[in-house]
């Protein structure tokens, strides 16, 4: 849960300032004392505002090859068509936060900001969401928009320094003319805590006062800084929190002091704290929840009670994101995966009722009368779903399956390095684990008792080779693109269906150990003989509300990494893939993610991994990809 924000007011210095109790005033306190106390005012607002960021915040340094810089964002005010009470919301990678609660306007202001520092490698696509606040629980988004911060960063860390230079002289500039006196300088020079630097103030003011007036102005006090830094560091503590430098190098030390000092702009500190924007937007009601343990906002394996929320990475944006599933359905997914009861009443007809219900609902959206239910499908999901992509126009849907399976544009799923059949990418929209082992899968994801390779591919197409092999399993959603694409190159052997239920392919049921969802759903599996993987065996999975699982290629057809496959139905569907033992090399991100039993967000084509056989005849781009990895 965020933190209480703070606003910076004349009325907070204040309080500090007069603080001391009745009888006999105090004396008036020195300039550089008030100096100090400003700062460490501004320090504990901070605080307030969300604590540290990133990298400063774990106490890990940054390579001075990975600093992009540091984004300070603002959000100031929106325009909107109707008047209501409105939060804004700045999400980056694994962080959000908020801004206050906005007067109830048609053109809400919040003048807040945040300052936040940028990898190289990290997460750089900001995400700034609105949402009125009309509901007790759960707010509703009315908009959002995305800012790359690599293109509005410097990345010269000489500027950088020069820039956070400027900010923390104007702190001393106390008449507020744009220019230091000696005596000004003096200060920030004690507030530094450098002996050495200290003996040094009116050498260095000598240096920078060009014209001999007796004044320096700020851009050469802080070019000759930022000189003086690369010679002999004067800064030795941070002038906000009195935390010692030189830990690390330079870049960390003006990293520290950026998220440390505030320029007192008067804008308000947004409320950090967050992992998602869903999460900063909900009511009193989710708040209360959490507090009573009845729901927990994490990422990572949840069962029971705890399996209220779903939070996956996107690995476009690096950032997390909560998927969107109606609260009813939640309830009774976990009521009936998540408890002996649930498991009881599946034994005794859930089952054939499930399979009836995806059967009816198969054919009622496969009728023409359907088709007025996918306005209210893609309101449901307006920011996952991007119309742009898609190959026909919407009028042209006569029914709402037709939709669901619609086709994409060319292009719009790019195949990474496609000529090179030694890299295997992505086979569908989805949320994907990957694990180098069954044991690694069922230790950290699949919790169903009885799940075996052997129980998922079936008597007839299990080999030892594929045994103990790699699986990686992409969950599909039903707003996803619910065609699958071929993940590696190769021949079609066999195809093999397996009749069986139609659980849900939700984590509620595949963290469940209740239920086999993937041993016992029907499904078919496809063998693709390959020349750098071996055998991959390729299962599609059918669940609750998916009419049927269509194939477009045959038995003895060559296919190509990224050539449509097929498709699914209406519902959400989930494929495995299966590799030889030691086959793959899965990219390293996907493992991590999997690690922390957190799916990773992927799109058709994007890499997967690359192959571990042939090396010694595999092209020396292969080897740089593999280093990558």
């Amino acid at each position: 849960m965020g933190h209480s924000p703070s606003r910076h007011n004349s009325c907070g210095d204040a309080a500090v300032a007069v603080a001391g109790g009745e009888g006999e005033h105090p004396p008036l306190p020195s300039r550089f004392e008030r100096f100090r106390r400003r700062l460490r005012l501004r320090h504990r607002d901070r605080d307030r505002g969300g604590g540290r960021d990133s990298a400063s915040e774990s106490g890990r340094a940054i390579a001075v090859d990975e600093f992009a810089g540091i984004a300070r964002i603002r959000i100031v005010k929106a325009d909107m068509q109707f008047k209501d009470k409105f939060i804004a919301c700045l999400s980056l990678g694994e962080r959000t936060y908020r801004t206050e609660k906005s007067d109830n306007t048609s053109t809400p202001v919040w003048n807040s900001e945040k300052k936040v520092v940028v990898e190289t490698n990290g997460p750089h696509i900001a995400r700034i969401s609105v949402f009125e606040t009309n509901r007790f629980s759960k707010n509703t988004l009315v908009g959002y928009c995305e800012v790359d911060l690599f293109e509005l960063l410097t990345k010269d860390p000489v500027e950088t320094e020069q820039s956070f230079a400027r900010r923390v002289l104007a702190i001393v500039d106390y008449n507020e003319d744009g220019k230091l006196s000696l005596s000004e300088f003096s200060d920030l020079m004690k507030a530094f805590g450098n002996k050495l630097a200290v003996e040094k103030i009116e050498e260095l003011f000598r240096q920078a006062d060009t014209n001999g007036d007796g004044i320096v102005d700020m851009d050469e006090l802080a070019a000759l800084l930022a000189d003086q830094q690369e010679k002999e560091p004067l800064i030795s503590n941070c002038p906000v929190c009195g935390e010692i430098l030189g830990k690390h190098d330079k870049i960390n030390d003006m990293i520290h002091m950026t998220l440390c000092f505030d320029e007192g702009t008067g804008n308000q500190i947004m409320t950090g704290g967050f992992l998602t924007d869903k999460q900063a937007s909900y009511g009193w009601m989710f708040k209360l929840s959490e507090w009573a343990h009845f729901s927990s906002y994490d990422v990572g394996l949840h069962s029971g009670s705890t399996a209220s929320h779903i939070l996956v990475f996107d690995r476009r944006t690096k950032r997390l994101v909560e998927e969107v599933i109606d609260g009813k359905i939640v309830l009774s997914m976990r009521a009936l995966y998540q408890s002996k009861v649930g498991l009881t009443l599946i034994d005794t007809g859930v089952k054939d009722l499930l399979k009836n219900l995806s059967e009816k609902q198969g054919k009622k959206m496969s009728s023409p009368e359907s088709a007025k239910d996918i306005p209210k499908f893609l309101e449901l999901f307006k920011d996952q779903i991007n119309l742009d992509e898609v190959k026909d126009p919407l009028e042209s849907f006569k029914t709402f399956n037709e939709f669901f399976i619609r086709q994409l544009k060319p292009g719009a799923r790019p195949i990474a390095c496609y000529e090179q059949d030694s890299i295997a990418t992505c086979a569908a929209d989805s949320r994907l684990m990957a694990f180098s082992s069954v044991d690694e899968g069922t230790r950290l994801w699949i919790k169903g008792r009885k799940f075996s390779i052997e129980g998922l591919l079936g008597k007839d197409v299990h080999s030892n080779a594929l045994c103990n092999g790699s699986l990686v399993i992409f969950r599909l959603a039903p707003q996803d693109y619910h065609r699958f694409h071929v993940p590696v190159s190769g021949t079609l052997e066999k195809f093999v269906e397996i009749p069986g239920c139609l659980y849900t392919v939700n984590p509620i049921a595949v963290n469940s150990k209740y239920c086999n969802v993937f041993t016992e759903n029907k499904r078919v599996v496809s063998i693709i003989s390959t020349s750098e993987f071996g055998k991959v065996a390729f299962v599609a999975i059918g669940a609750t509300m998916v009419g049927s699982i269509e194939f477009l290629k045959k038995e003895g057809e060559y296919v190509h990494k990224g050539d449509e496959f097929g498709y699914f139905a209406f519902g959400g569907s989930t494929v495995i893939c299966v590799f030889e033992k030691d086959a793959i090399q899965f990219n390293a991100d996907l493992i991590a993610n999997s690690d922390r039993s957190l799916e990773t967000l992927v799109s058709v084509g994007m890499p997967l991994g690359v192959s571990t056989r042939n090396r010694e005849l595999q092209p020396p781009e292969l080897e740089k990809y593999r280093h990558k990895l």
